[in-house]
């Protein structure tokens, strides 16, 4: 069996509350609480969740952009967690971030040329011609000219800026990349493009993905294994096939019954979720989601659900399975 390239252990962020004259801490806004997962060489992970459930947070917390309150997060076996920052700006040539919106992620005073050959600079490739090459050769390889390498940010459309900072992630040719809503911000005709440049790409360069969305056909069109997160906690991971089929979590169950068909003579029962998303500054005690779960007991009201194994490759944060394991 082989060794994941990456492994999250009881990641939390949680950001500090504060007020009052004296400027105290009153309290934290628990981002992510708590998550663990694993992701193979190679594969594509999906993270799954409404706005403001921390999977953004997660991603950025794995490369360090925003420092973990706890856990432990290994890439390639080494624990990057508590490394310096110059140990962690080197490995950073292996792991990579793809951004939401692509037009605020890239310098508008900057050609394209000088975007994509930053790093490259930073990680020691001092040679103006041999830049000038690799610049030209990653817009190739993402489907712009080489042209392009002269203009700015704003004479591009949406897919083609996204474009760019996909080229900027291969610069240095990293094993893995987070890609944090990579198409949530452009139309859905683009939206396929990039995803299937992305499948392209994954092949040809044996990249490993974490990609994080809200969109749940998108995930399902790009991802081996989905992770789906609720109010900072990861509340069922496993295949998509197993997720989409046969979802076990309440809070996945409805989120599927929400996705709309393309044929109009499939009736689909929907599950309607009662009350708001709670404050991830003063979460529900017991687990999250208990406060607007249909299928809600007294235990879920006091007792946190262990997140675990119900089936093969299946992990689960649920009391209605909490006996599985030990009946089997």
């Amino acid at each position: 069996m082989q060794k994941p390239i990456l492994e999250v252990k009881g990641l939390t962020k949680y950001f500090k509350v504060k007020g009052g004259i004296l400027g105290r801490q009153t309290g934290a806004v628990k981002a992510v609480d708590d998550v663990s997962f694993t992701v193979n060489k190679g594969e594509i992970l999906g993270i799954v969740g409404e706005s403001g459930c921390g999977k953004s947070t997660t991603g950025k917390s794995i490369l360090r952009l925003i420092e973990p309150t706890g856990g432990e997060v290994k890439f390639e076996d080494k624990d990057i967690t508590n490394i310096s920052s110059e140990e962690m700006r080197k490995l950073r040539r292996n792991m990579q971030i793809i951004f939401q919106d692509p037009y605020a992620s890239l310098n508008p005073r900057h050609t394209v040329e000088k975007i994509i050959s930053e790093p490259l600079l930073v990680h020691g490739i001092n040679s103006s011609k041999e830049r000038k090459e690799r610049v030209k050769e990653l817009l190739g390889i993402v489907g712009l000219s080489a042209y392009h390498a002269s203009r700015y940010p704003h004479q591009f459309s949406g897919g083609q800026r996204q474009r760019i900072g996909i080229a900027r992630a291969l610069a240095n040719n990293p094993k893995l990349i987070i890609c944090d809503e990579p198409v949530s911000a452009l139309d859905v005709s683009v939206q396929s493009q990039i995803l299937n440049l992305m499948e392209d790409l994954r092949n040809e360069f044996s990249l490993t993905y974490v990609f994080i969305a809200h969109d749940l056909s998108v995930v399902k069109h790009i991802c081996d294994r989905i992770g789906v997160m609720y109010l900072g906690r990861m509340v069922e991971l496993t295949e998509k096939d197993k997720l989409y089929d046969k979802p076990k979590h309440p809070y996945t169950q409805a989120l599927l019954s929400a996705v709309p068909l393309p044929d109009p003579d499939i009736v689909k029962e929907r599950v309607i979720l009662q009350g708001d998303v709670p404050s991830p500054s003063n979460p529900p005690s017991g687990c999250a989601f208990h406060t607007r779960c249909p299928q809600a007991m007294d235990i879920c009201k006091e007792t946190r659900p262990h997140f675990e194994e119900i089936e093969d490759n299946h992990y689960v944060a649920c009391h209605l399975y909490g006996n599985r394991l030990s009946s089997n």
